[in-house]
């Protein structure tokens, strides 16, 4: 299989670094993201193999396009880059929820719009944004969260139309075990966690680096929003 060429925004920590050590791994050429140029470009050294890192800040998407000027034609997109916050309807911070809307749902769209004549208009074309269970599962706190990851639904399907022949699917994690922030948390948070899954486990990175591979290179899926959770909340 000839070598590809992957853009992860958010592949220099987490479950976007997890992925962009698979996917380079494999022979694929990958970029990475963050906000820092030297973060982007320390972890792309790290990774090795066809590694590039760029600084992006989906932010601010006034930015992007200047920031993604100099990115080549691409196979793939993968989205992951997230922040996390705690925002209520009793307890509304404007600031902190338009920060997020703008991360997401103006950040994401503009990435896609500013690399659109870069991408091969072709079934083989694969797009993959990161929302998360929270959009049908909300918990204290997670109000602006969950608007932000049901609309990722919405661009989803949005775009898998208007792109078409290119694909585009939403990737949903639920707690994931073993990721850095989860696995910061005390014990009995996360087994009370595992005892809502029907097996007792929680998903893993590799779990959600496997699922984003598959909608990002499985050309009969498009338009498909994948929970990747373990069967949460069922048992």
């Amino acid at each position: 299989m000839a070598a590809r060429k992957i853009l992860i925004v958010g592949g220099s920590s987490g479950i976007g670094l997890a992925l962009a050590q698979d996917l380079t791994g494999a022979g694929d050429e990958v970029i990475v993201t963050s906000r820092s140029l030297e973060t982007a470009e320390r972890i792309a050294a790290e990774i090795g193999g066809k590694t590039q890192g760029i600084a992006v800040d989906v932010s601010d998407p006034e930015g992007i396009a200047a920031q993604l000027a100099d990115v080549g034609k691409l196979d793939g997109i993968v989205l992951s880059a997230i922040e996390r916050d705690v925002n209520s309807v009793r307890d509304f911070d404007i600031s902190r929820a338009r920060r997020l809307v703008t991360l997401k749902l103006l950040g994401y769209t503009e990435v896609v719009h500013s690399l659109i004549d870069r991408l091969e208009p072709s079934v083989e074309t694969g797009i993959v944004l990161f929302g998360g269970r929270a959009k049908d599962a909300p918990y204290p706190g997670s109000l602006v969260v969950s608007a932000i990851n049901g609309g990722v639904d919405g661009l989803m399907n949005a775009m898998a139309l208007e792109l078409a022949p290119i694909r585009v699917n939403a990737l949903h994690p639920g707690i994931i075990g073993d990721s850095p922030f989860w696995a910061a948390k005390p014990a009995e948070v996360l087994d009370g966690y595992r005892s809502s899954t029907p097996g007792g486990e929680l998903a893993t990175t590799r779990d959600i680096v496997d699922a984003t591979k598959f909608l990002l290179f499985n050309q009969g899926v498009s338009a498909h929003s994948l929970n990747v959770d373990r069967g949460w909340r069922i048992s």
